[in-house]
Parts: structure tokens; sequence; C-alpha cells
């Protein structure tokens, strides 16, 4: 159970790797958050994040979990479940993709699918059934605001984020009343705290967590765009701090950087004559 303070005691990462998921694991466990489930193939990345947020007091376990395998996520995320109550869920897995490729090679631009949205949709259903089957909780969604509206550059991935931003809309709105809470996160362009702006043109791919695997998270949410500069730009560190504010808040969606909301509201109702036009 949350605590009076409304902090979650127990949260399970979903992509147990990604670097929203463990900055949000930290600032939990700041916040008095006392067990931590990490999800995601066996790596060493995996333990190293274990190892480090067993540093910080908590108590944390790894389990094996892949997006793809989505027989078995009834089973694996199940058994997380009878070893008691989870008050918080972070679904934070997901690829990129590369977008040339995956328009050249149709089965990579379906793994992409099947990753965010599929593997996701499937996740999220079991992790929601079992919310509610114990009579609290919140799913955290990690969306992207490349979700909002296709662009050349990334529609392949685009299109998977807008499908599950829409299937988190409608699960938050079948579980209103149940005691269940369910929280999109829309951030923009992510990068790790120190980076500079560079990186993109380096080839540098901000975009993902750590790796690229099933299982494993990518934070993607936009590639590099004109209007992606300072304010627009936003760290796993930020976007931890906002999903805090927005649990203590009981929000349904969460902007990072806020000012997102204005900037993508003005690009939805672009004429798509000009918005093909635009350098985005």
């Amino acid at each position: 159970m949350k605590d009076a303070f409304g902090a979650p005691q127990s949260l399970l990462v979903l992509g147990g790797t990604s670097k929203i998921g463990l900055a949000t694991a930290r600032r939990l466990i700041a916040c008095r958050t006392r067990t931590v489930w990490l999800a995601g193939r066996p790596s060493p990345a995996l333990e190293s994040a274990a190892a480090e947020l067993r540093g910080r007091g908590a108590y944390v376990r790894t389990v094996d979990f892949d997006a793809l395998d989505t027989e078995s996520h009834e089973t694996t995320l199940g058994k997380i479940f009878t070893e008691g109550d989870i008050d918080m869920v972070l679904l934070a897995f997901g690829i990129p993709g590369d977008q040339e490729r995956d328009e050249e090679e149709p089965l990579s631009a379906v793994r992409v699918a099947q990753t965010n949205y599929t593997g996701a949709v499937s996740a999220g259903l079991v992790c929601a059934g079992a919310l509610q089957a114990q009579g609290h909780g919140s799913l955290v969604v990690l969306s992207s605001v490349a979700g909002e509206r296709a662009r050349r550059a990334d529609f392949i991935y685009g299109s998977s984020k807008a499908g599950l931003d829409a299937f988190a809309q409608g699960l938050g709105d079948a579980l209103h009343g149940t005691g269940v809470h369910v929280m999109v996160v829309r951030p923009g362009l992510v990068r790790p705290a120190g980076t500079a702006r560079s990186d993109a043109a380096a080839g540098t791919d901000t975009r993902a967590g750590t790796d690229t695997r099933a299982g494993t998270a990518a934070e993607a949410p936009l590639a590099t765009i004109p209007f992606t500069r300072a304010p627009l730009v936003t760290t796993p560190e930020a976007v931890a701090a906002a999903i805090v504010t927005g649990l203590r808040r009981r929000s349904e969606t969460v902007w990072v950087p806020g000012a997102l909301r204005a900037v993508m509201s003005a690009l939805r109702h672009v004429p798509r004559p000009l918005f093909r036009r635009l350098p985005v």
C-alpha cells in the first residue's frame, strides 16, 4: 500500500534497464519505496541496475521478461503479484527502430510494432488485471510525443506509440472507479543529464535507453527536429520527477517538459499540406 504521503511502497519496472525507469526508481526509493522489481531480459546491465538500487536501501529482485513473448506474460507477471501487492507498475520498455531500414525491411517494422504496442498491450492488461484484483495501485505508461502526429521521419515508431497512448487512455477509462490509477507520460526528446545537444548530429541514438532488445527500455520520443531545443528537451531525471509529481496529483496525462502540451496542440492542427513542408 502507499504510505501516508502517497508514495508507493513497491514498484515493478517493465523494462528494467530503462534510464527513465531507473531514475524513477531512485527517486521513489528516496521517498520510502522499499521493494523494487526490475523486469527485463537477463543481462549484466540488469544485474548492475539491481545492485545499484540495493545500494540505495531497497529490496530489489530481477525477473526474466521479454516483451515479444506475450504467451509468457500472464505467468511471469502473475508470479510477481503473488509475492505481494504492487503499488506501482511502470511500463517503460520499447524500441525506437530505424525508420529507413524498417521501411525497406517490413519484418523490422513489425518488430517495432509488436514490441511497442502488442507487447505493451499484453503486459498492460495483465498488470491492470492484477492491480484491479488487489484493489489499488497505479499503472504508469511511458508514451511519447511522437505518437501525437505521424511524421515522415519516424512514422513507424510514432504509430506504435500512438496506438499505445490510445490503449492506455482507454484502459484508464475502463479502470476508473476501481481504485486503479492509469497515468500516461509523454516525454519530449530525452537526453541523459549532461549530454551535449550535438550528440544526435554525431550519430548517438539519444532516443534509446540502454539497448533496443525487447524487454529492455527505449526512451524514444522525438528524433532530431528543429523545435526540440533546450526548453523542450528533457532528461530521465526530469521525467522521473514529473512521474512522482503526477502520481501525487493522480494525474491522467503528464507532458515532459510541460511546454510540449502547447507545442503539440499547435502542430496537431496544422493543415496536412503545410505539415509536410515543415522540417519535422
